[in-house]
This record gives C-alpha cells, structure tokens and sequence, in this order.
C-alpha cells in the first residue's frame, strides 16, 4: 500500500469546471514537493457531472488519488472530515477546490511544518473578494476574537488552507460532533500554532456556494458552537430591560397620581410593548440555537454517510 506522507484533503460540490485545473495545478505544485502524498477528493452530494470527473482522476493518478462519494449533501466541514478520517499520511492539508487560495501556497504551509508547528492556519493577503463578502469576514473575525476562547487565536478563520499533523486530526475526527468547525476546533488542541499570509486569487471558473445567507449561518453557527457569550449577553440585556421596565411603570405610576388619567400615552406604551416582544422572540431564536444543536447530538445519528470509495486496489 502507497504510505503517503501528505493528505490534501478537497471538499467537492458541484465543481466540474475547476476539477481539470485543480488536478493539473495540484498534481504539479506536489510533484515538486518530491515527498509522497495523497489527494483525498471528497464527493459532497454534487448534482452536476463531477463524479464521473472525479473518478476518471483515480484511473489517471491511481497511486496518489482517492475519491470518497457521499449519498448526500452534508457540508464542507463533514467533507473534510470524512477525508480526515480516511487519510494515511502524517501532514493533512485543507484546500479548497475553487483555488482561490492557490495550492501553489502549500510549501508555505509544509515549510511552516518542518520547523515543528502542529497547525499552521493561513490568512488571504491582498484578498479578491466582493466587497460584501469582505464586509461579513472582517466583521466575523472581529467578533469572534471578542466573544471565543483566547485560545481560538486567528486573523483570517473564513481562510480553508490549513496544515495539521496527524495527533491533531486524530484529535478532532474523536470528537464525533456533527456541527463541527474545523478551524476553531484545532486550535483548541494546538500545542504550537502559527499562521502564515498567502496569496489570494479570484474565481475564474464555476460559482460559489455559499450565498450571503449561508455565509450569515455559517458565522452564526460557528459562534454558538464555540461560546455561551450570545446567551449571557441576552441575559444582561433582559435584565436591563426588566429594570428599565420597572422604573417606568414607577414613573407612569406617580405620574398619574400627579396629573390624573390620560390617552395620549397609548402609542408609546404600545411602542415600548413591542420593542421588549422582540426582545423576547431574539432571546427565544438564541435559545433555540443551542437546544437545537444539543437535539442533534443526542439523536446520535451518523454525521456523513458515505456511499463509496474509490481508489487502486
């Protein structure tokens, strides 16, 4: 059996268009390397003709390329650790199949390895993004630095390529959780981290799959899963609110004692009944969002189902 070194583990969904040009970037950038490696394509439920594109892969590179299939769409995280949890090298590298983040960094990322860091995370210098996706990435990183564990120390968390050595994947493939973050996860087992700056590429072919919506998701899931600060922040504020409350109806109180009944305080009472309405349906979404993710686990259901692997007998 082939002992790779290296794992590049690519997350596919529905990326017919770039998988040529990712196979004749990687392929060159690793052959280079002159280290034996495998690429782990991962199969995320694609809908277009990227199986049978991924699968021809194998028959052209049988000894260094594996394809796993999912029955179904399961995200890119449960992708990459599906490709974790089949990897046999002693370096796992994250990338993703646009090659916004060119896998002409990875060397970066080895280089960084070989002088004993356990995780290198990687941050997009001079980064070829919409303005609106830019916006949403500086403003998750600014919060997230704010309301994680110190520990949970990145410039760039939305960057995908990442090295890891084999004891910290070991790490988080145990975990079994099924809303899984990988970025944050490893640096809560980091024992000596770094991060490094690589280039930044736009999109020349296909399209992304994540809309503002799911970016939006995305963020706020990654927050939930890793701090309780959204929940004690609703706290503090509804215990603002319940005093404010209260000094008001004092208020009202004397001054109907003072001036006597009056209507022309409807509106503003009906005002002041919805904003704290909202407030209630704000506090019930946030805990919704951590009930939900601790139904989820207890149901103890598989994360990732995975149909077939393809590779050299």
């Amino acid at each position: 059996m082939h002992k790779p070194e290296i794992s590049i583990v690519v997350p596919i969904h529905n990326e017919q268009e770039v998988i040529e040009s990712l196979y004749e970037r990687l392929t060159k950038v690793m052959d280079s390397l002159a280290r034996p490696y495998e690429v782990i394509l991962v199969n995320d439920g694609s809908t277009d003709n990227s199986a049978t594109l991924l699968n021809d892969l194998v028959k052209r590179r049988p000894k260094e390329f594996r394809i796993i299939h999912f029955n179904g769409n399961y995200g890119q995280h449960m992708a990459i650790m599906a490709g974790f949890e089949n990897m046999r090298g002693e370096v796992a590298i994250m990338l993703d199949a646009d090659m916004q983040t060119p896998p002409e960094e990875i060397p970066k990322l080895m280089a960084a390895i070989d002088e004993g860091h356990d995780v290198v995370n990687s941050f997009r210098l001079n980064r070829q993004d919409h303005l609106w996706r830019k916006f949403v990435s500086k403003a998750h990183n600014i919060i997230r630095k704010k309301i994680t564990p110190a520990r949970i120390k990145m410039e760039d968390e939305g960057s995908m390529l990442r090295a890891y050595r084999r004891n910290i994947v070991k790490q988080m493939t145990a975990t079994g959780e099924k809303s899984t973050f990988i970025t944050a996860l490893a640096m809560i087992y980091a024992v000596n981290p770094t991060e490094i700056g690589v280039k930044h590429e736009e999109r020349s072919l296909g399209t992304s799959s994540y809309s503002l919506y799911k970016l939006i998701r995305y963020n706020f899931d990654m927050l939930t899963n890793f701090s309780l600060v959204p929940l004690q922040m609703f706290t503090l504020l509804g215990i603002g609110v319940s005093a404010f409350s209260i000094l008001f109806v004092i208020y009202l109180f004397i001054r109907r004692l003072i001036v006597g009944p009056e209507a022309e305080g409807v509106f503003t009472l009906f005002a002041i009944a919805f904003f704290i309405m909202g407030l209630i349906l704000l506090g019930l979404g946030i805990i919704g969002e951590y009930v939900g993710r601790i139904y989820q686990e207890s149901q103890k259901r598989p994360r990732f189902v995975i149909q077939k692997i393809v590779e050299a007998e």
